[in-house]
């Protein structure tokens, strides 16, 4: 009887034991695995996707259409101008890494934000400047930054900050267009090339994809 009372209670003592460990310390904090999402417009996606895919604390990145009225667009009905769409990217990132304060100053370097309707040879309204906000919070940071980066342009900067409505994604054909082209288009290597070149030089991204 005593070997058996004994052993219950070295049982007991067990499971307890085991029960206290199963708990999470006092001290242990969970790991937040939030990220931030916006999107941004500045002229041809493939050239701003691209950008941002060299960008340190960028998670992913995906080209598509906004700011406009025709739900699920296709590209070709945005090169027809009649949408209301721009062409855009949404730019998911990690406010530990990169705050959008820095996110928007790549953004301001990578376009000139003061022509209307147009980057370079590309016209049209699909290649509006344009910052579309998901909350109050990144649009006081957008105008903000807006305010910051006129300093450094001598004509008025022409970025329209307006709310989220919907985010369309491209087509596949559309997607890492860059990294799959950069030796099939000319447009890659006239275009988009020398601007990542300038921001590399700028220290503003990596010089390859850091996705």
């Amino acid at each position: 009887m005593k070997f058996l009372s004994t052993l219950v209670i070295a049982l007991a003592t067990a499971l307890v034991s085991s029960a206290a460990d199963s708990k999470p310390m006092k001290d242990s904090k969970p790991v937040s695995a939030a990220t931030e999402k916006i999107v941004l417009g500045g002229g041809c996606f493939w050239c701003v996707e691209a950008v941002y895919q060299r960008l340190e604390g960028v998670k992913t990145v995906e080209s598509g259409y906004s700011g406009g009225h025709v739900p699920n667009p296709t590209y070709k009905q945005i090169c027809y101008e009649d949408t209301g769409h721009a062409e855009v990217i949404q730019v998911e990132f990690d406010p530990k890494v990169i705050t959008l304060d820095a996110v928007l100053k790549v953004f301001w370097a990578a376009h000139d934000p003061t022509t209307k309707n147009r980057q370079g040879a590309d016209s049209g309204p699909q290649y509006r400047s344009t910052i579309m906000f998901a909350n109050e919070t990144q649009k006081a940071i957008a105008e903000k930054s807006i305010k910051e980066a006129q300093k450094d342009f001598k004509a008025p900067i022409v970025t329209e900050v307006v709310s989220l409505k919907a985010f369309y994604k491209a087509e596949d054909n559309h997607q890492n267009y860059f990294n799959l082209n950069a030796s099939k288009n000319q447009y890659c290597s006239i275009v988009i090339g020398p601007k990542l070149n300038k921001l590399i030089k700028a220290g503003l991204i990596k010089e390859k994809p850091v996705l």
